[in-house]
């Protein structure tokens, strides 16, 4: 948001300055105040910058104006600024007391910056200066301890829980009049059930948990704004489904509303995003489709595919060869002898990529073309099938599938 607003005048000059050089105090202060707080400093890079930067820059911009005119900058025009970003916080249970912290450095910085601009003649300016920022912190600090409290306190929340109440009722193929009844939501004869699994990261648990309350709130707010607000959602920030209703004369508008949905949720998210997507799938069926379109997500992700949408047919062969039974764990063993030495897994792998052409599969684990030979001859030695022979490649293939997706189990 920028505030279109006249340069402030010539009366004060500090003002000016500081004006001039604002969006580098900007930076500053967010780095000051919540980029450099724990636990927020131990999330990703550039985490708070597209949500709370440009409130900094345009809420600040904005006082500064006020100043140079000598005019009131009043507790309802800091909500204009404040209120959103609050509520943000709120919902992604960002606890307060961190939060009033972060904006009283945020503060502090702006005073050293004033006090550095000002020159010895100026002292008179600085004290004004001074004066309407502690009256800003004043309006901010009030402003957001009211958005806590009205978030916290909000029927929208429990009409998001009833919701994903009735997503979880659905999924579980209970009754769900009365559930819907609750969440001010009716319910369709169809849905577009969409499974949604993230990479998972390693990050300490109080990181973990604001990433995956932020998360929750980025992908109810995007399904919402895609399907008019009829989106159910169960997610934990990692792994979820969503049930989109389905209406025929919208169903083509529809899917392409869902094609781009994964590149912008991996934007939003910072990490890969895998969504498996099932059609039209009658209420009744709900459970098992969508227990369906959590594996296709699952696998695409533990293949290390793209971001992107999937459906069944995409990973038909991966998917099959996951299905528990003798076959499997019979396929699995063709490679075991090979677990102890990844240099010829990684062979393997390049084999099946490159097929006959030894040269850029030699080139790609950066060996010589006979190096890479030997290792084949090392495979076929070892397992007793020669990957050279196009349908021993294949079994090969199956059971280096299998072993990507169950390295835990490495089946002896």
């Amino acid at each position: 948001m920028v505030v279109a607003s006249p340069p402030a005048t010539g009366d004060l000059p500090l003002v000016s300055r500081l004006l001039t050089r604002w969006p580098q105090i900007a930076e500053r202060m967010l780095a000051a105040g919540l980029g450099a707080t724990p636990p927020a400093a131990d999330l990703p890079p550039g985490h708070f910058t597209a949500e709370v930067l440009p409130t900094i820059y345009a809420c600040g911009r904005a006082v500064l104006h006020a100043i140079g005119e000598e005019r009131e900058f009043t507790r309802s025009d800091v909500a204009a600024f404040v209120v959103p970003v609050a509520e943000r916080h709120a919902e992604d249970r960002f606890p307060l007391a961190i939060l009033i912290e972060a904006i009283h450095g945020s503060a502090q910085t702006v005073l050293a910056e004033a006090s550095t601009l000002a020159r010895a003649d100026e002292k008179d300016q600085l004290v004004v200066v001074g004066s309407r920022l502690l009256d800003l912190l004043m309006h901010i600090n009030i402003t957001v301890v009211e958005t806590y409290t009205e978030v916290e306190q909000s029927i929208y929340n429990a009409e998001r829980e009833a919701r994903r109440e009735l997503c979880a009722a659905l999924l579980r193929g209970l009754p769900a009049d009365e559930l819907a009844a609750r969440a001010d939501t009716p319910l369709t004869d169809r849905y577009t059930v969409l499974a949604i699994h993230l990479r998972p990261e390693e990050q300490p648990h109080s990181v973990a948990d604001l990433l995956a309350r932020r998360r929750i709130r980025v992908l109810l707010r995007t399904l919402e704004a895609l399907s008019n607000g009829t989106a159910l959602v169960t997610f934990d920030g990692t792994s979820g489904i969503a049930l989109l209703p389905n209406h025929s004369e919208a169903a083509g508008a529809d899917a392409a509303r869902h094609r781009g949905l994964a590149t912008e949720l991996a934007d939003k998210f910072g990490t890969p995003v895998y969504l498996a997507e099932c059609h039209s799938v009658p209420r009744a069926d709900v459970p098992s489709f969508a227990e369906q379109a959590a594996e296709v997500a699952s696998l695409a992700r533990l293949l290390n595919r793209p971001t992107g949408r999937y459906q069944l047919d995409d990973l038909l062969l991966e998917y099959q060869l996951t299905r528990p039974g003798p076959a499997r764990d019979r396929l699995a063993q063709r490679i075991a002898p090979l677990l102890r030495n990844p240099h010829l897994l990684e062979a393997l792998e390049a084999h099946l990529e490159y097929g006959s052409d030894r040269k850029a599969a030699a080139a790609r684990l950066h060996v010589h073309p006979n190096t890479f030979s030997y290792r084949l001859r090392r495979i076929a030695e070892l397992t007793g099938i020669d990957p050279a022979e196009p349908t021993n490649s294949r079994m090969l293939a199956a059971a280096l599938t299998i072993h990507q997706l169950y390295p835990a189990s490495d089946h002896p």
